[in-house]
């Protein structure tokens, strides 16, 4: 029997963070659903919310209110420990500026997140970097340093790091943000590549050319998830506002 529970299901899911008594309302009754096998981007302006939401799906923050399940399981409010295990089996990570270690190796690098689980031993670990590696096409650098390898090479690996452990999702925090647009595009169609072969990926992006590389786009406004018309609509009040603000300001200089 096919499995029709979704891999990830939150529901109004809210996060606030307190500084100088003062309340901010980063996320505010967000519903989100990820089906496994699925590519989602997720797209929207400057601080809208992506990056907090981000963080709350690979269990880097919790949520001050609402409910997350991870592949079968409560995941909001269970304890760090366990929330560090369940995020090194269950999520793979691709972040912007990479995050490889200067000092080891690509070998090392991939295999790092390996040497936390008990599950494997030094010989599956070796067969599994190899094979991540040759994924992302990368397996003839493995003795290699990030400072050898150029951007692309560098996020490639990044990639590869991610699956070895067989993740179920691939969360990626604006892949290509640190790239030009040529290595952009690669890892981009590296993605569509994974994705094809089985991969669950969630990515957050904020350029639209590379949100349009997913199967579906979930947009964000002010901390909240909104249809493509709503987003539209709530732009171009933010673009009025502003256009009216810096009316005032220019009429103000001319007094």
């Amino acid at each position: 029997m096919t499995d029709v529970t979704p891999l990830i299901s939150m529901t109004d899911i809210g996060k606030v963070y307190h500084a100088d008594e003062v309340e901010t309302h980063a996320l505010s009754g967000v519903h989100f659903a990820l089906e496994r096998g699925e590519y989602v981007s997720i797209t929207g302006p400057s601080g809208c919310g992506k990056s907090t939401l981000l963080s709350i799906l690979g269990l880097l923050d919790v949520p001050s209110s609402g409910n997350y399940v991870l592949n079968g399981v409560a995941v909001g409010d269970i304890g760090v420990s366990e929330r560090a295990r369940i995020r090194n089996k269950e999520i793979g990570f691709i972040f912007q500026s990479f995050n490889l270690i200067g000092d080891l190796t690509v070998f090392e690098n991939v295999e790092l997140p390996l040497t936390y689980r008990e599950d494997f031993r030094k010989a599956e670990r070796r067969e599994k970097v190899l094979e991540a590696l040759e994924q992302v096409g990368m397996a003839h650098r493995l003795t290699h340093y990030p400072a050898q390898l150029s951007g692309g090479q560098q996020q490639r690996v990044a990639v590869a790091r991610a699956l070895v452990g067989s993740p179920s999702i691939l969360l990626a925090d604006e892949p290509t943000g640190n790239l030009d647009s040529r290595n952009g595009e690669a890892v981009m169609a590296l993605l569509i590549e994974l994705n094809n072969a089985g991969s669950t990926i969630c990515m957050v992006t904020h350029d639209p050319r590379y949100a349009d590389f997913a199967h579906r786009k979930v947009f964000m406004f002010d901390g909240r998830v909104v249809d493509e018309e709503t987003l539209y609509r709530l732009r171009r009040e933010e673009d009025s506002r502003l256009d009216a603000q810096i009316a005032r300001v220019r009429d103000s200089m001319n007094r």
